[in-house]
């Protein structure tokens, strides 16, 4: 499905903030372009949202004057479920070389983000690369200082 919103761009501390009028956030860009390509990224990635976790979007208004001093835009995405890119929990456990049902752990914990569409459970790829990024070793986390070393406690003076 098409959304389309206004949006005002102007510039701010040497960059341009692309603010949308009918929905709460904000991007930026160095130039006009890229403002508005990551307007357009922005407002795919609200929808998907959305369209996820069965957000009703504000309708848009058209018209709408400069709250900023900057100009006003129409950014348009083709954005909904559909878009959203996804994997089975089998290809996300596969992926991060887990079992599925530690696939199942993540998504019920909010470690992985997962929705359904129709009668199936999809897991975000976005959420499984992001899970990529941040890996983490088994076990408790290391102390901080050197390796496995206790901190010296430090004497109170009078």
């Amino acid at each position: 499905m098409i959304h389309v919103y206004e949006f005002e761009i102007f510039e701010d501390e040497g960059w341009l903030l692309v603010s949308p009028f009918d929905l709460e956030g904000s991007t930026s860009g160095k130039t006009p372009q890229e403002a508005a390509e990551m307007a357009v990224d922005w407002l795919k990635l609200t929808v998907e949202h959305c369209a996820m976790h069965d957000i009703a979007l504000p309708k848009p208004t058209f018209g709408n004057e400069p709250r900023y001093g900057g100009r006003v835009m129409l950014v348009a995405v083709d954005a909904g479920i559909h878009t959203v890119p996804r994997m089975s929990a089998a290809e996300a456990a596969r992926t991060l070389g887990v079992s599925p049902s530690r696939v199942s752990h993540m998504i019920r914990d909010g470690l992985l983000e997962a929705f359904k569409d129709g009668p199936r459970t999809w897991v975000t790829a976005y959420s499984v690369e992001a899970r990529l990024r941040d890996r983490r070793g088994a076990g408790r986390p290391r102390r901080s200082g050197e390796a496995g070393a206790k901190p010296e406690p430090q004497a109170l003076e009078a």
